[in-house]
């Protein structure tokens, strides 16, 4: 049987200890029950990478310069309705 570990304080689960499994796809998560008592969410998990296309390639905004990521930040989405023009 595999080493159960808290997501949370990171905290060995002993085979006797209470805790609560999270299944989010094919991985399961544990939290421990004083972790889970504190909150029962399931936080603290990795951010989140963003990809863009520039020049044709599709490249980590992470790994751009801090100008292009500056810029990146400056854009605004326009989400165009369903009556975009007056003759439709």
């Amino acid at each position: 049987m595999e080493k159960l570990i808290c997501h949370d304080c990171g905290n060995a689960v002993g085979h006797d200890a209470e805790y609560m499994p999270y299944k989010i796809g094919s991985e399961v998560y544990v939290k421990c029950k004083a972790c889970h008592q504190k909150d029962p969410m399931l936080r603290n998990f990795q951010k989140t990478e963003v990809y863009s296309r520039v020049v044709g390639y599709i490249r980590p905004v992470k790994q751009w310069n801090k100008g292009k990521q500056a810029e990146f930040s400056d854009r605004m989405e326009f989400v165009i309705g369903d009556a975009a023009c007056s003759s439709c």
